[in-house]
């Protein structure tokens, strides 16, 4: 896997239900390297630190695959890399063998993978159609977020290399699509209870679906 591109964003300001609001999302292709902190990337914008940002979702990484895909469903948008909000843009990246909690180099820094991302309304600002919630859900190909394990440096150009594959063979995708199932697979409630890499709050949000189901 490469990194194709570096992707940074400052805030833009939109109107949502008669309210004004900004979003960090609208990042654009940069020269620059990026420094991968244990929060968040460094010169990047987060808003909304409730939901973006964080140990667990410290960068975002989305698939220079998928692109195709989208330019052909939106071909009047003004494409480039980061249309996705992603961070870094990674050619090769497969959600359906990457797994919750491989380890990963990625420049001088040491990654892991901790979830996919789901969308909210503001991917569909940046697409200026809400319809693409639905469909970015469909698709199942979300990109996913990492833990800095170990802050560094990141540009165009680096490979993506594996380190350490998770014993758990959660895989983002497999997670993604129980996000959104009806009916939800025994086997993977069981893969993602005894995944350590997921965030606990995922893992207590399942807890209580099941309690309240029981």
């Amino acid at each position: 896997m490469k990194v194709i591109s570096t992707n940074l964003g400052t805030a833009t300001t939109f109107q949502w239900k008669g309210k004004e609001e900004q979003t960090g999302i609208f990042k654009y292709p940069t020269n620059t390297a990026l420094f991968l902190g244990a929060n968040d990337v460094e010169k990047d914008t987060v808003i909304d630190r409730k939901h973006h940002g964080g140990e667990n979702k410290a960068c975002f990484l989305f698939s220079a695959d998928q692109y195709t895909y989208w330019k052909a469903l939106y071909p009047n948008l003004s494409w480039d890399w980061g249309m996705f909000g992603e961070n870094l843009t990674v050619e090769g990246l497969d959600e359906d063998t990457l797994r919750i909690g491989d380890i990963y180099t990625l420049g001088s820094a040491l990654v892991q993978i901790t979830q996919p991302r789901e969308p909210c309304y503001k991917l569909g600002i940046r697409f200026e159609n809400q319809q693409i919630i639905q469909q970015y859900v469909e698709h199942q190909f979300p990109g996913a977020y990492v833990k800095i394990l170990s802050t560094g440096s990141v540009k165009k150009g680096d490979e993506m290399q594996l380190v350490t594959q998770s014993k758990s063979t959660l895989t983002i995708n497999q997670y993604y699509k129980f996000l959104f199932a009806k009916n939800k697979d025994p086997e993977t409630i069981q893969l993602i209870l005894d995944n350590d890499a997921l965030p606990a709050d995922k893992k207590e949000k399942l807890i209580n679906t099941l309690s309240k189901a029981n």
